[in-house]
């Protein structure tokens, strides 16, 4: 089935036409979890590149997801199909980043030299996965390049910073990782519960409580299992 053509109906608020509100709404919910996130970390002035980069990660995740809500369903009758490479690049910097925090986190039991490279990949995957996206206007360019950052470089480095030191907060990624993949498999194929209710609002629910747990991650950095 193409996942594509499963919708939800029109509603009109105060004569104001909106197009797929509940995942509208689940997307907005991803968004002020983000955001919530963002300020927690800003609240417990925790320092470092590390936490900084989860820090802009939950601010530009927020934002994306928040314009994807807006722009990509709920008002898209509005604007042209180009408007949607706002949201999806706002996105791409931020799994970017966090393939950064991931990498970083790591840098104690990788060397320099790769940490550099590493970091180098991150900005060229970027820039790759950015020129698909704005020449196709396909979102699979963007979902490709998140399923890399996450699966491939956050989840690879986490799961070996885990091994290597215990670390809490690298579990908690870890865990994080998983419950975004199965929010992926679900936006990708028809789990529709209800017409009001799809595939696209599970994975959004999905996410965040990942994001959720995104955060409990950053807050654990560097505590260790006794």
């Amino acid at each position: 089935m193409d996942v594509t053509k499963i919708s939800q109906p029109d509603v009109y608020l105060f004569g104001i036409r909106i197009l797929e509100p509940v995942t509208t709404i689940t997307d907005l919910l991803v968004g002020a979890v983000c955001f919530y996130a963002y300020w927690r970390i800003q609240k417990e002035k925790l320092s470092g590149k590390t936490v900084l980069y989860m820090k802009y990660y939950f601010l530009t995740m927020g934002m994306a997801t928040c314009i994807g809500g807006l722009i990509g369903h709920g008002f898209l009758y509005a604007v042209n199909e180009h408007w949607k490479l706002l949201g999806w690049y706002i996105s791409m910097v931020s799994i970017a980043l966090l393939e950064r925090s991931a990498i970083g986190h790591a840098s104690r039991f990788v060397s320099s030299r790769y940490r550099k490279i590493f970091m180098a990949i991150n900005i060229l995957e970027l820039l790759i996965f950015m020129t698909l996206t704005a020449y196709t206007l396909h979102f699979r360019f963007v979902q490709i390049h998140s399923i890399y950052g996450l699966l491939i470089v956050v989840f690879s480095f986490h799961l070996f910073t885990y091994v290597k030191s215990k670390d809490i907060g690298s579990k908690l990624m870890v865990q994080s990782v998983l419950i975004l993949a199965v929010a992926a498999f679900i936006f990708n194929y028809p789990v529709v519960i209800h017409e009001w209710f799809n595939h696209r609002d599970f994975a959004h629910i999905l996410m965040a409580i990942g994001s959720v747990v995104f955060l409990k991650g950053t807050l654990n950095y560097e505590k260790l299992h006794s």
